[in-house]
């Protein structure tokens, strides 16, 4: 979906938050009461509650989130379709039973883990962060689940390690968008943070939201959030994860070269191509409440600053 900027005057229904929305709430309430990735973790009783146990945090304290039926229906994640509303529509083709994660690479401790296991060992928190999209809208969103540098150590990382690297889930089966052959995506889908960035306190491991386990469309049962870089950075349904000395081939990186740059972070100065990133629709949005507003550096998290100390970001985009 395309979004270019406007004046808040100059509206039109590109500035409306689409019907399908709406559509899709009601979809998402039936949904829910059936528990999507109840069972993800394979930890009893989820199937029924439904719910986690997680301690709160500072993160985004005076924050107003964004409705969680939002949050759960307008989604970008294209192994389950393009539209905004194919996340939550094909939400049952996400398979996350016995899920494990491949861990490889430069480190001293590699194999394939049980998710369980892994998220057994982390201390579980919730964290309350500003989610921007690259198409210039944006949300706030109260995550669950635990510190990457943590998961990340207990791996033991080498001094050959530079770059994180993490791969989705491949499942031409069972998952419409990876079966479409009109697609220019080349599956599976590849995301990566430099290694400082993953160690960065911010960045965190998502097993949910709301308090509740991570819905499919949302990239169950395990997901990144990265919220100083614009939404595709923060990886879903993630199988793989790999440390290395060169800096990975991502996705969309390699897909549109000069639209999407390895860095990703949220920067106003740095337009997209084909529109401004200097402002951003705040959802949910309607014909009388467009609730735009101007995009902050590092989408605010001005605390990641030094890691680009001396960095040209106009160029490392």
């Amino acid at each position: 979906m395309i979004i270019r900027t406007k004046n808040s005057s100059q509206l039109t229904e590109a500035d409306v938050t689409p019907e399908k929305i709406y559509k899709a709430r009601r979809h998402f309430m039936a949904q829910s009461g059936m528990g999507l990735s109840a069972l993800a973790l394979g930890l009893p009783g989820l199937a029924q509650a439904n719910a986690l146990s997680y301690s709160k945090t500072a993160y985004g304290k005076g924050e107003t989130l964004t409705p969680e039926d939002v949050v759960t229906s307008y989604n970008n994640f294209y192994e389950l379709g393009t539209g905004k509303d194919d996340p939550v529509k094909n939400a049952h083709q996400l398979k996350t039973d016995n899920w494990e994660i491949e861990i490889a690479g430069e480190a001293e401790k590699t194999g394939t883990f049980p998710l369980a296991e892994l998220v057994k060992q982390q201390q579980i928190e919730e964290r309350i962060y500003r989610l921007r999209c690259v198409e210039a809208w944006s949300m706030v969103i109260p995550w669950v689940g635990f510190s990457l540098a943590d998961m990340l150590k207990q791996f033991k990382p080498t001094s050959k390690a530079k770059y994180v690297e993490f791969t989705s889930i491949m499942d031409t089966k069972n998952l419409s968008g990876q079966r479409n052959r009109f697609s220019t995506i080349d599956w599976p889908y590849v995301e990566g943070l430099r290694m400082d960035e993953a160690m960065h306190s911010l960045s965190f491991m998502a097993t949910g939201l709301y308090g509740k386990t991570l819905p499919n469309q949302n990239g169950a049962p395990i997901r990144l959030v990265v919220p100083w870089k614009y939404g595709f950075k923060s990886i879903k349904s993630i199988v793989k994860i790999r440390f290395t000395d060169q800096q990975p081939k991502t996705t969309w990186n390699l897909l549109a070269p000069n639209e999407y740059g390895f860095f990703a972070n949220v920067n106003p100065t740095v337009d997209h191509p084909r529109w401004s990133q200097g402002s951003e629709r705040r959802l949910p949005t309607s014909f009388f409440n467009v609730r735009r507003m101007k995009t902050q550096m590092f989408n605010g998290y001005e605390e990641v600053a030094s890691l680009y100390k001396g960095m040209d970001l106009q160029k490392f985009y």
